[in-house]
């Protein structure tokens, strides 16, 4: 295993480089001809890690690099306050297993997205602010296209995904970069790195004990 020291403009530059050159997952179509199908991208890390942060940073890259781009947050895609917290609101199990609304982010987001899909994909269901549905139309991803999904706790949910880039923390860093009013929250990452082993699962595992100075941890 090698651990290799980039800048952040650097790590979106190789990112948005190899994402923008993976090979589209071929559809079919009814007439038997091949088309060009989608891919799904998740940027997973802890809050601390900030996903979206460099979710967004991939988003006008990839779209210099000719690929249509569709932001979609796991934070639009929460249960209702009613299910999320009816055991409590601070139970890093119930974070863990329940606050992510899987079916609901499949059936509207990664599904359409299937080899064969329909693109269209709905980018936000549910607002956790106002725990209201929110107010956005479908849009549909045009062939070539590529979801940019950000979140935490994303992997060990069957979510059909084709590329997931990991933000890792060590225990420590992980524990010194989380505000106190969410220290409760951190048995819900020991048990996500221990069962659905993110740093071996994704094909891109970026360190950032020290934000400004992000690694790529290569090899095995």
């Amino acid at each position: 295993m090698r651990v290799r020291a980039v800048s952040p403009d650097l790590l979106v530059t190789e990112l948005a480089d190899t994402i923008a050159n993976l090979p589209d997952p071929g559809t079919s179509t009814s007439t038997g001809a091949d088309t060009d199908g989608w891919i799904r991208v998740a940027v997973d890390g802890a809050p601390a890690t900030h996903p979206d942060r460099w979710a967004d940073a991939l988003t006008e890259p990839l779209r210099e690099r000719g690929r249509a781009v569709v932001r979609v947050r796991a934070e639009d895609y929460l249960r209702p306050a009613s299910l999320r917290l009816e055991r409590g609101r601070e139970d890093p199990d119930v974070l863990y297993e329940d606050w992510l609304n899987d079916a609901g982010l499949i059936r509207e987001v990664l599904e359409p997205l299937d080899p064969g899909g329909t693109g269209r994909v709905l980018p936000a269901l549910w607002n956790p602010r106002t725990d209201r549905a929110h107010r956005v139309g479908y849009v549909t991803v045009p062939p070539g296209g590529v979801l940019v999904l950000s979140g935490s706790l994303l992997l060990g949910r069957w979510l059909p995904l084709d590329f997931v880039v990991h933000l890792d923390l060590s225990p420590a860093a992980l524990a010194r970069q989380t505000p106190d009013d969410q220290r409760w929250t951190l048995p819900a990452y020991d048990r996500y790195a221990a069962e659905a082993e993110p740093a071996r699962v994704a094909q891109v595992v970026v360190r950032l004990d020290k934000p400004e100075r992000p690694a790529v941890v290569e090899g095995s």
